[in-house]
This record gives structure tokens, sequence and C-alpha cells, in this order.
């Protein structure tokens, strides 16, 4: 189910601070996700440049790959650390919030908005993506016409 653990914070029942070491924000946690969160820019940095190489720039190949296979890698990940391996919760600090968290936050996207889904709160869940695009398509154009118009 998806409700047992949650991308970079919503799932019900679980706080971000329940990931980690048990603290909110302590070091360990903090260099974990950074470690992870280097390796993401990084991979999302390359991987656009080869598609962008490959595919040329007419269309955004490159970032629509990375949030595709960001949003799979998240299925992926989240199900084996929350549900399948008994593994250390600092790999879902490295692997899901600061690797993917980099690489592309349409991961967290799609996971939350699933987590809703399989919650029965689907009216939430259809919110959420129509307000979440609604939202962020008019800040990026709001962003433009503010960073056009200041001199």
């Amino acid at each position: 189910m998806l409700t047992r653990g949650g991308g970079l914070g919503y799932a019900p029942g679980i706080r971000i601070a329940q990931v980690g070491s048990g603290r909110q924000g302590g070091v360990a946690d903090i260099v974990w996700i950074s470690v992870g969160a280097v390796a993401g820019a990084n991979a999302r940095f390359a991987l656009g440049r080869v598609i962008e190489g490959h595919a040329g720039e007419r269309f955004p190949f490159g970032t629509l790959c990375v949030n595709v296979t960001g949003s799979l890698l998240i299925g992926i990940m989240l199900v084996l650390l929350t549900e399948r391996l008994l593994v250390d919760p600092h790999w879902r600090l490295l692997l899901v919030v600061g690797f993917l968290g980099s690489y592309t936050t349409m991961s967290s996207y799609a996971w939350e908005t699933l987590a809703l889904a399989e919650g029965g709160s689907w009216a939430q869940a259809v919110l959420y993506v129509i307000g979440t695009n609604t939202l962020c398509l008019g800040a990026c154009a709001a962003g433009m016409v503010v960073a056009r118009t200041v001199r």
C-alpha cells in the first residue's frame, strides 16, 4: 500500500521525523540527504544532456524523461524500502529524499497523489493535481512577468 510511507513528507500516519534517526534534522540525516542530492542533481544534468544531444532541444524530452524515470524510481524505491526490505531508514533519506528530491520533484508529486487516491481521498487527489498544475504554471508565468518587468 502506498500509505505505509511517503515520499518527502505526505503519507498517512508517517511523519518525516520518523524516517531517519528519530531526531528531526539530525546531522546524520542531513549528510545522507546531501550525498543523495548531489548524486541526483548530477544524474538529472547528465541524463538531460544526453537526451538533448540525441533528440534536440525542440521539445523538453530531457525533462520529460527525468520526470517519468523519477516517478518510476520513487514507486520502486518506496515499495522496496517501506514494504519489502528491512533496511536502515537512512537509505530512504539517501535514495528518496536526497537523490530523487534533487533528481525530480515530479516523483514526490506522483507518489503523494497516488497515496491520496489509494487512501480513498479521490477528491483530494484530483484537487491536488489540478491545484498543483494550475498554481505552478501560474507561479511560473508570474515569475516570468516579474523578471521581464524588473530593470
